[in-house]
């Protein structure tokens, strides 16, 4: 059982002016600390980077690694209430933090989230489908569990793996020596082949009274294995839209979740919804909802953890986000300022890296009025040149 100091009470709603400490100083954790403020709080974020994206808007830092204890106590007392902008981070520094000040999410859902292995183990249990999947430790076990689920399949970590990093497609058995000996950390998981439509995604938030706020299902589009443009509403059937937010639902509530999660989910050619990854924090996917909604993802975020109730997750537009990656996406920042209707979102990122999420755009249209691909792609202007 968690125990708070008894000199440093911790009261829930969280009054103005409190403050919010943040581990990972990236564009979530920015998103969330301007969120904050709008909200009347403070926001200290614990990074390993000078001139983080979140440090440049929030109230403190403390530049430390996420697994050393005097600075994560130090850190733990001069917050409030402590949550996470994305998994790779230590759960058992998590933990410290936890007995010090809560931590929103717990990290009891980190560990499940950021464990491929235990979060599909996690899924199932909760009678949530996933793709046929295997848990491999050896390279004979590779074979075998090749064996069962058949090529074409994906291996993967279990651990450390975004935006395409950390995995490999097999497409014939002459792909697994080179795939085995390339991934690492061990055990990695072999995912089964699924006869893809489409990819959506649901963002919903949990207060500590158990009260749900869902945001509308969305259309995810990848290039190069990241996220390229969301399209929100998703077009999809309505049984597909009311199955993919009854998961959303029931992962939520199974995590015991306080906080914000996102659920990744394939449809395939038969409609059926597979779930292919959760993330307990603000999403890419769901950028979209700080200019289409009245409030966001990241205001339910900061709500959820602050003990603030939770207003309903509505849309008043329509909406397309582009992820605006690396030097190209860089390069037509200029026309982002420009573009008719474009409202552009910059995350003060120094260096345009190959593959670096450096801003986003988004483009909306009356509610029911998203228009198809070539509609998207003239909406966009120049922006869709990427």
């Amino acid at each position: 059982m968690t125990r708070f100091p008894t000199d440093f009470p911790t009261h829930f709603p969280l009054a103005p002016n409190a403050t919010i400490g943040l581990v990972g100083g990236g564009q979530l954790g920015r998103m969330s600390a301007l969120a904050a403020a709008r909200l009347g709080y403070r926001c200290h974020i614990l990074t390993r980077e000078t001139d983080s994206p979140a440090a440049q808007v929030s109230h403190a830092v403390t530049i430390s690694d996420y697994s050393d204890p005097v600075s994560l106590r130090a850190f733990a007392d001069a917050v409030d209430v402590i949550s996470f902008e994305f998994e790779n981070v230590s759960a058992e520094g998590l933990d410290l933090l936890d007995s010090i000040r809560p931590v929103r999410p717990a990290p009891s859902v980190l560990r499940i989230s950021q464990d491929r292995v235990n979060e599909k183990t996690f899924l199932n249990g909760a009678g949530v489908a996933t793709a046929p999947w295997a848990r491999v430790d050896s390279r004979q076990e590779l074979d075998e569990a090749v064996q069962r689920l058949g090529l074409p399949a994906v291996l993967k970590t279990t651990r450390l793996g975004y935006d395409g990093k950390g995995q490999a497609m097999l497409r014939t058995p002459a792909d697994l020596d080179a795939a085995w000996d390339r991934l690492s950390p061990k055990p990695l998981v072999l995912e089964g082949f699924i006869d893809f439509d489409r990819e959506i995604s649901v963002v919903v938030a949990r207060g500590a009274d158990g009260s749900l706020s869902s945001f509308d299902t969305v259309e995810n589009r990848h290039r190069d294995h990241i996220l390229d443009l969301t399209l929100a509403p998703a077009r999809i059937s309505e049984a597909t839209d009311q199955a993919a937010q009854a998961i959303g639902r029931r992962v939520a509530e199974a995590l015991d979740l306080i906080g914000l999660l996102a659920v990744e989910m394939f449809v395939d050619s038969a409609g059926t919804v597979l779930v292919n990854e959760i993330a307990p924090r603000p999403h890419n996917s769901g950028h979209w909802t700080i200019d289409a909604c009245p409030a966001s993802q990241f205001e339910l975020h900061i709500r959820a953890i602050a003990g603030l109730p939770l207003p309903p997750a509505t849309r008043h537009s329509d909406a397309v986000m582009k992820n605006l990656i690396g030097p190209d996406g860089m390069a037509l920042w200029p026309a982002a300022l420009v573009e008719p209707g474009v409202i552009p979102h910059l995350y003060g990122k120094a260096e345009a890296l190959p593959g670096r999420k450096m801003g986003h755009v988004t483009k909306l249209f009356p509610r029911g009025a998203l228009p198809g691909d070539f509609g998207i792609e003239a909406a966009l202007g120049r922006l869709s040149q990427t």
